[in-house]
C-alpha cells in the first residue's frame, strides 16, 4: 500500500503534502514569510485561474479531496513561490523547461512557434493590444537592433514571423506565455494518448 502511494506522489499530491514539501524546501510568501496553508490555498487558486487548460488540479471524487499533479506542484515552487524574477518571466521559464522534458520524452525536435508573417490588420487581434501600442513597440525594437521588422506586400504592411517572435519575447511576453502553454498542452495531450497518466487518478476516481 505504502509503494503504490509513493508511486502516486509522484503524480498527484495532496494540499497538506505540498505544504510541508514547500516549507522543508525554504520556501516562503513574498513576505519572507512560512507559508501557511491559506497562502497555499490563495496559490493554487491564483493558478488555477492562471493556467486552467493545464488541469494541474485533480478531483478525487471518492475522497472528495483535490490534488495538485506533479507539474502543478513545481509551477508553484519554480513560479509562484520564488523571489529571484518578476512572476511571467519565471512563468515562461517554467513552460520553457516542461515543454523540453516532453521533446526529449518523445525524442522529438522543438517545434517552431513562429512561422508566419502577420498583416497589420490582424495585430489587434492577435496580441489583444491596440494597434499604435504594437506600432510604437516596433519602432522601439527597430531602433533598438537596428533592423527591420516590417515589410508591404501587395499594398499590405505585415510584420516578419521573426518580428512577431521578437514582439512577444521582449514587448508582449502575455502572448508568448500563451503560445508556450498552447504547444505544451499539444505535448500534454500527446503523452495521454500514449496511456500515461496524467489528470485521472489512473480513470480509478
Amino acid at each position: 500500500m505504502r509503494d503504490s502511494e509513493t508511486e502516486l506522489d509522484k503524480i498527484f499530491q495532496s494540499y497538506n503534502k505540498i505544504l510541508m514539501k514547500l516549507n522543508r524546501l525554504g520556501c516562503k510568501t513574498k513576505n519572507g514569510k512560512e507559508i501557511t496553508h491559506k497562502d497555499l490555498r490563495y496559490a493554487i487558486d491564483f493558478m488555477i485561474k492562471r493556467h486552467p487548460n493545464c488541469r494541474w488540479r485533480s478531483n478525487k471524487i471518492r475522497s472528495r479531496k483535490f490534488y495538485i499533479l506533479d507539474e502543478g506542484y513545481w509551477w508553484l515552487v519554480e513560479v509562484f513561490f520564488q523571489s529571484e524574477m518578476n512572476l511571467i518571466d519565471a512563468d515562461i521559464k517554467y513552460f520553457k523547461k516542461i515543454i523540453k522534458l516532453y521533446e526529449d520524452f518523445f525524442k522529438i525536435q522543438p517545434k517552431e512557434l513562429f512561422v508566419n508573417d502577420i498583416p497589420y490588420s490582424q495585430l489587434e487581434i492577435f496580441f489583444n493590444r491596440k494597434l499604435y501600442t504594437i506600432k510604437r513597440a516596433i519602432r522601439t525594437l527597430e531602433n533598438k537592433y537596428s533592423i527591420n521588422l516590417r515589410f508591404k506586400k501587395d499594398n499590405r504592411m505585415y510584420v516578419y514571423s521573426k518580428g512577431i517572435e521578437l514582439l512577444c519575447k521582449e514587448c508582449f511576453k502575455q502572448k508568448y506565455l500563451n503560445i508556450l502553454e498552447d504547444y505544451k498542452m499539444e505535448l500534454t495531450e500527446r503523452y495521454i494518448a500514449a496511456g500515461y497518466p496524467y489528470d485521472n487518478f489512473f480513470h480509478k476516481n
